[in-house]
């Protein structure tokens, strides 16, 4: 089903606290604090800092409401209430790549629907300097609570484009100058993959792969060779040593 997006999302736990509150142009209204939490922390003093120079209303709830509102997650004593997250388009994801002076370089992905797989897929993406993420609207996970507390901060680093047809977006790609590349269990040995130049890597699910349509349109298909028994991989293993050939065939030794 597709994220629905409310008038308040929830950012929880404190690394992804404090990215957000650094982030100026993430829309904050409230900090929820738990009673009693120690204000000897680092972290918790630089949250307090950050917010009071944001002018932003701290509030001191008991810890029973923060599992209510973190929906039992391991918030670590403290959540932001922010403005529903907001979604980057295409053209801000090239516009990031040329603020960089380098070739985009985009992950694009089909289907994955784990909010902890999107979550890790930005935090290797911002590591790996990848300039954007593109999603669809349907069928897939969104932006949630969840994806902000994996990406422990890389949600507000790596921008996330929503689109409603990949196939039309995989075209405008195309017409933009940029390479497509999707895994699949037959392909080229993705250590022979060269990522220099315009590039979008496309990741679909664990159990489907890429939807066929989706997959007539690749320029080339990567696949990751196993030896064991299990014969494949979790969505964000997957992406993340795919992001790491692209990152070390744009960055050679």
């Amino acid at each position: 089903m597709p994220n629905k997006q409310t008038e308040t999302d929830f950012i929880i736990g404190r690394h992804p606290v404090v990215a957000a509150l650094r982030n100026r142009d993430q829309e904050i209204n409230k900090v929820f604090l738990q009673t009693g939490i120690s204000k000897e922390d680092r972290t918790i003093q630089a949250i307090l800092q950050l917010a009071k120079g944001r002018h932003l209303v701290i509030a001191n709830v008991p810890k029973a409401k923060l599992d209510l509102m973190s929906d039992r997650q391991n918030h670590q004593g403290v959540i932001l209430a922010v403005a529903p997250f907001k979604y980057a388009t295409i053209d801000d994801l090239f516009n990031r790549a040329q603020e960089r002076d380098e070739a985009p370089f985009f992950v694009m992905l089909d289907n994955v629907a784990d909010p902890h797989n999107l979550g890790s897929i930005l935090r290797t993406a911002d590591a790996a300097g990848v300039h954007g993420v593109i999603i669809p609207k349907h069928r897939s996970v969104g932006l949630t609570a969840t994806v902000a507390k994996t990406a422990a901060g890389a949600m507000e680093r790596v921008p996330v484009a929503r689109v409603t047809n990949l196939v039309n977006t995989i075209r405008e790609l195309k017409e933009r100058g940029v390479w497509i590349f999707g895994t699949d269990m037959q392909g080229t040995d993705y250590r022979r993959w060269n990522a220099q130049g315009a590039v979008t890597l496309v990741i679909g699910s664990e159990g489907k792969g890429i939807s066929p349509l989706v997959k007539q349109k690749m320029d080339e298909l990567l696949t990751i060779p196993m030896i064991g028994d299990i014969q494949s991989l979790n969505a964000a293993v997957a992406a993340g040593l795919l992001m790491y050939q692209g990152f070390n065939s744009r960055h050679p030794l």
